[in-house]
């Protein structure tokens, strides 16, 4: 099958989630993608249980966490901390199209192998560096969680309930977003060395992707003057819009836009609502939330969720179950849409991993390889770079290169 990226080499230096995150959305597109680990250890999420795998044996496995975002890698355990380690990483550079590294500021340039550097040996490598708060900041030498980050670049202080304490979001959006846009950039940096012949160095840093992810928020205190604040599951321009009681458990209701307010309110049988002035328009309702809110709840809570749920998806109203993960991963529509993708793998039997959710019609998404054992591919790798069968196992023998 022809995929989208499938002469793209890249060279995967970063752990975690942000990085890993974004190799695999490349990986995924038909990269192939080298993912540099420490030996041993390899990836910091490989330990990150529970839960933990089972391998086919019986024994714990790798933590769960590291499958989310390693398939269709190839891994190579690499100490260049030792000089031939370097010399592997050297070679690597040279065949790589793409790096993508999270090394806080100042810690490849210690062994000679930050970005200005190699970028001089190499002018057409596109280096993506991925750290919290980025290379020409002054906490460019701070590690960035995402945790923190959520903090630090005010999601936190607009996630929770009113007047309770602040939340971070349930997954690593901070990571997350980080790595899509990184993938963004990296697809535009490719797109410019095609026309130029030029590489660059893409500095992403997950403050900078937070803050900008803030959107309407961020809005609300450039051009309107207020500093947005918790508001629990509410919305803070549009109503109603959250979560809402039923006589059977509650609901998630999604009134967008004036026309379907008029839907909604005939269909809970209240077709006088529209015709109010505090509810008529969308800033109306806006404004006397705290009137409207409770005669939601109030008709809502008449019927259970189900009946709810069928009438508002005929009648055309935005509405829908709040479903456990698991819910939502076996459900209907993640089956039909093919969310959830099985793989053969040599010590689990069967992995199974959330797909890629880019749907092309000439070049999908596609899963050729999964989750790698650390060092899985090392002298596979090392071959493939010229280097010769006795100086492989020599590397081995010396602890440079991780054996799977």
């Amino acid at each position: 099958m022809k995929t989208a990226l499938e002469d793209v080499r890249v060279l995967d230096l970063s752990r975690v989630l942000a990085g890993p995150y974004a190799t695999q959305m490349l990986g995924d597109l038909g990269a192939d993608v080298i993912k540099v680990e420490r030996p041993g250890k390899g990836d910091d999420t490989r330990s990150w249980g529970p839960p933990w795998t089972t391998n086919a044996d019986g024994s714990r496995g790798d933590a769960s966490y590291f499958f989310a975002c390693n398939r269709n890698k190839r891994s190579l355990a690499l100490d260049f901390h030792k000089p031939e380690g370097r010399a592997v990483l050297h070679r690597l550079f040279a065949w790589a199209d793409i790096v993508v590294e999270n090394y806080k500021g100042g810690d490849l340039e210690r062994f000679g192998l930050d970005q200005a550097t190699i970028r001089q040996a190499h002018p057409g490598l596109i280096w993506c560096s991925i750290t919290g708060f980025g290379h020409s900041s002054p906490d460019a030498h701070r590690a960035g969680y995402d945790f923190m980050i959520q903090a630090e670049a005010g999601l936190m202080d607009i996630t929770g309930e009113k007047g309770g304490r602040p939340l971070r979001a349930g997954v690593a959006v901070a990571d997350l977003t980080t790595g899509m846009m990184a993938v963004t950039a990296m697809l535009a940096a490719l797109r410019h060395r095609e026309r130029t012949g030029e590489g660059q160095h893409i500095d992403m840093a997950l403050f900078d992707v937070t803050v900008g992810w803030l959107a309407n928020q961020a809005s609300s205190w450039l051009m309107g003057g207020a500093e947005p604040g918790r508001m629990g599951n509410q919305h803070p321009s549009i109503v109603p819009y959250q979560d809402f009681p039923t006589a059977t458990g509650p609901i998630a209701l999604a009134v967008g836009n004036d026309h379907q307010f008029g839907i909604f309110a005939r269909l809970v049988g209240h077709p006088e609502w529209p015709e109010d002035a505090r509810f008529a328009t969308s800033a109306a309702r806006s404004a006397n939330r705290e009137l409207l809110v409770p005669m939601v709840e109030a008709v809502l809570k008449s019927r259970p969720a189900e009946e709810w749920l069928a009438l508002l998806s005929e009648a055309q109203v935005p509405a829908g179950p709040i479903a456990t993960v698991r819910q939502a991963l076996e459900s209907g529509q993640s089956q039909a849409r093919g969310l959830v993708v099985e793989q053969a793998h040599p010590r689990l039997g069967t992995v199974r991993t959330v797909a890629q959710p880019l749907a092309l019609t000439a070049t999908p998404p596609s899963y050729r390889r999964p989750p790698p054992a650390v060092g899985e591919h090392g002298r596979e790798i090392l071959a493939e770079l010229g280097i010769p069968a006795a100086e492989i196992d020599e590397l081995v023998r010396s602890g440079v290169i991780g054996a799977a």
